[in-house]
């Protein structure tokens, strides 16, 4: 059985949180955004590259319709079956 393979590079999607185009367009909610930079008393910016992170948080849900691949301005995901 071909299990899909969604790869992010995170060197092109720098600030998920500010764009979220691909957590919008998908029907499955696969993706979802962690924040990793936090500082006590001091809100997270958005727009601060490496800030947040894009994840596969539900991998097993995705039907490869690669509507995330296409809305992304910065070619930053790849859907493929292994």
């Amino acid at each position: 059985m071909a299990h899909q393979r969604i790869e992010i590079d995170h060197e092109k999607c720098a600030t998920p949180y500010a764009c979220k185009k691909c957590l919008q367009i998908c029907p499955q909610a696969v993706l979802s955004v962690v924040t990793v930079k936090t500082e006590k008393f001091k809100e997270t910016d958005e727009n601060e590259p490496g800030a947040y992170r894009l994840r596969v948080a539900f991998g097993d849900k995705c039907t490869v319709c690669n509507d995330c691949v296409k809305v992304c301005p910065n070619g930053a995901l790849n859907v493929s079956y292994e």
